[in-house]
């Protein structure tokens, strides 16, 4: 920001950090500041999962390659697109009309498209062989089944060391006009002869005081995406498994909706009309595949159902609201059911067992304990971070093997990170991701609590 002062302190001496662009400080665009985004994504963020980067596989419906080159394509928790654009130094005036272009691209983008790309940036960060099936079970445990209505109104977060009056004013306007857009400003600072050091800051929307900067149309936008949070899968599924609303057992039967036409209806009534099977599934509270399709005994979350039944009855193939397919005999609809009281507040007890019994030199994920314990990895998160009868929190990550930014190991006087505190018990760390091979299989998981 315009108004930053850095300081470096001795005593009661404080010194200024000289300012210095990434350039002079010897940094690059690629090399470094993408760097940090990949490894960093909270530079764009909270709870921002990176998808791809450097990404070029644009296709129009005429089959024509498109060569244009997004930086960075994240997921937020709510299962919004971030498209991010990074300019070392000074953005150009056009910045922002380059990122709403890839914006617009990117509203295409199918849950089978996020899927296929991610898949294709974990094996390029692994360097080992990855699943569709593993990248969507990551990208769900994330962000929850993905609404299409969502994905087409990604948010923008352009990051450059400064940004002209023009790309400003713009950027202001397009906000105002509801446009989800943010500018994150990089500052290089050299102390200490040739030590650098570097800060983000948001410059637009202000921090603290955006609820007061922000338009009425945008503030309306955000209040539509509040709305539509509370009807996507992830709060429907999640809160039905932790609530336990639901008995495991209990039939449902499919319901088409409105979201796709008259026509398209009738033909999944009459699909279904020639063997019932197709229509009824038996509910389980299993966070990742709750459903238990009646024709073929599988197990599935309820937007792989519908869309089966879709691309069999109507040969259509796309995306839909599933939890709102599928009712209990009253007519009672899944996210109906998942704004209703919990039972009892959640019992925790079963955690404490678990994370007790995590062996020494191995890791897991929140979102596995949470899919063993029946809860959220959110909740779950929380409660770990707060609980003094939860042992061994070091030993639970991210998705993705990164340790959380906020770890504490809640003894006095001990200030390792996460990472420090599992190499210490022989767990190895490629950069900041922790050794694959030392990641306790769900199915183990499930047996240390059973024991």
């Amino acid at each position: 920001m315009a108004s930053e002062r850095v300081f470096t302190v001795s005593g009661k001496e404080a010194i200024p950090a000289e300012p210095v662009s990434l350039s002079v400080a010897g940094l690059h665009e690629r090399a470094d500041l993408q760097e940090w985004v990949l490894q960093r994504p909270e530079i764009l963020g909270p709870d921002v999962l990176v998808v791809t980067f450097e990404f070029d596989r644009w296709q129009t419906a005429s089959g024509d390659r498109q060569m244009d080159r997004l930086d960075v394509l994240g997921l937020d928790s709510n299962g919004r697109l971030v498209v991010a654009e990074l300019k070392r130094d000074r953005a150009p005036d056009t910045v922002q009309m380059q990122a709403i272009k890839y914006a617009a691209m990117c509203s295409r983008f199918t849950e089978d498209d996020l899927v296929a790309h991610y898949a294709r940036f974990l094996q390029k960060q692994t360097e080992n062989p990855v699943s569709e099936d593993v990248a969507r079970d990551r990208l769900l445990e994330h962000a929850g089944e993905l609404d299409p209505d969502q994905l087409r109104q990604p948010r923008i977060v352009l990051v450059a060391g400064s940004f002209t009056p023009v790309s400003t004013a713009s950027v202001v306007w397009l906000s105002e006009m509801g446009l989800d857009i943010t500018l994150q400003r990089v500052q290089a600072y050299r102390v200490a002869s040739e030590h650098i050091v570097v800060t983000v800051s948001q410059l637009f929307p202000i921090p603290d005081v955006e609820e007061f900067t922000v338009s009425p149309q945008r503030q309306e936008a955000q209040s539509v995406q509040s709305r539509r949070k509370g009807t996507r899968e992830r709060s429907t599924v999640v809160q039905l498994v932790a609530s336990r609303v639901i008995e495991d057992g209990t039939a449902l039967r499919l319901r088409p909706t409105t979201e796709v036409t008259a026509e398209v209806r009738e033909q999944v009534i009459q699909w279904v009309g020639t063997d019932p099977r197709r229509g009824r599934a038996v509910w389980h509270n299993d966070r990742s595949k709750p459903l238990e399709w009646e024709y073929d005994g599988g197990r599935y979350r309820p937007t792989e159902i519908v869309r089966s039944i879709l691309s069999d009855a109507a040969g259509l193939d796309r995306s839909v609201r599933g939890p709102s397919w599928w009712v209990l005999e009253d007519g009672r609809d899944l996210p109906s059911l998942a704004g209703s009281p919990q039972k009892s507040s959640f019992d925790w007890s079963e955690l404490h067992t678990l994370m007790g019994a995590l062996p020494y030199g191995r890791w897991t994920t929140y979102g596995d304990v949470a899919s063993v314990i029946g809860t959220a990895p959110q909740p779950l998160g929380q409660h770990i971070m707060h609980c003094n009868d939860c042992e061994n929190a070091q030993r639970v990550l991210g998705a993705d093997g990164r340790p959380s930014p906020g770890f504490t190991s809640g003894q006095p006087g001990r200030t390792e990170s996460q990472q420090e505190v599992l190499e210490a018990e022989g767990v190895t760390f490629l950069g900041d991701r922790a050794d694959a091979s030392r990641r306790i299989p769900l199915a183990h998981l499930e047996g240390l609590v059973q024991d």
